[in-house]
């Protein structure tokens, strides 16, 4: 039976209301109960959440770092990881955490939700049932992806298109690792295969980093 741990960083699929009708944080400690079908899964969940919970577009360098701490602290324990991080910045964590985990043989999947988990029409139950599907299945895919609204993307080629629909992703130019529908449709081959060696976690980033107008550059040029 494998074992998933899941990653509570903070975002609106960690959100509930309260009596006050306020959104606060859910106790994810207590997930199982409010989504049921994680124990029929087949596989053994782990919990572990952020002490300081965060929005998405707060994220920082600094995040980053923790979040890959986290997971080569729990490398050797799980058989896969499922992060639970807000939309506006998945696609940015998604890429950085595939640079900065080297020889990946494991899977880390990002998934959120545009509703939060207790919304009655969310897409928070399914959304983490099927990545939690996927992390724990049969065919392995040793990549950081992101898996949303029945499509599983490479996390480094993917983008946040849309604040509306459910369909909050998109690849422009790589087709998904896999489709969810009825079964679960993998695109083999495009799929990474795993690593022989030993995980390396990079953690140092260069954060004097500048952004310039192109327009004004081309300008300056002309």
């Amino acid at each position: 039976m494998k074992k998933i741990l899941i990653i509570y960083t903070g975002g609106t699929i960690g959100m509930q209301h309260d009596k006050k009708g306020s959104l606060v944080p859910f106790d994810f400690g207590k997930v199982n109960e409010q989504v049921p079908e994680l124990n029929n899964l087949g596989c053994k969940l782990k919990h572990h959440a952020f002490a300081k919970l965060i929005d998405s577009s707060n994220v920082t360098p600094a995040f980053w770092v923790e979040l890959a701490q986290v997971i080569e602290k729990n490398y050797s324990k799980f058989d896969g990881f499922v992060i639970l991080h807000g939309t506006d910045t998945m696609s940015y964590s998604a890429s950085a955490l595939s640079f900065m985990l080297e020889n990946l043989a494991k899977p880390v999947i990002f998934t959120g939700s545009q509703l939060p988990l207790g919304a009655i029409r969310t897409d928070a139950k399914r959304n983490l049932i099927s990545a939690v599907e996927i992390a724990a299945g049969k065919v392995l895919v040793p990549e950081v992806c992101i898996y949303f609204s029945h499509r599983l993307f490479r996390g480094n080629r993917s983008e946040k298109f849309n604040s509306a629909m459910f369909e909050a992703f998109q690849s422009p130019n790589c087709a998904p690792l896999a489709n969810v529908g009825v079964n679960v449709d993998y695109n083999h081959d495009i799929i990474a295969k795993p690593s022989k060696k030993k995980l390396i976690v990079h953690t140092k980033l260069e954060t004097a980093l500048g952004c310039s107008d192109f327009s004004q550059v081309l300008l300056m040029l002309g």
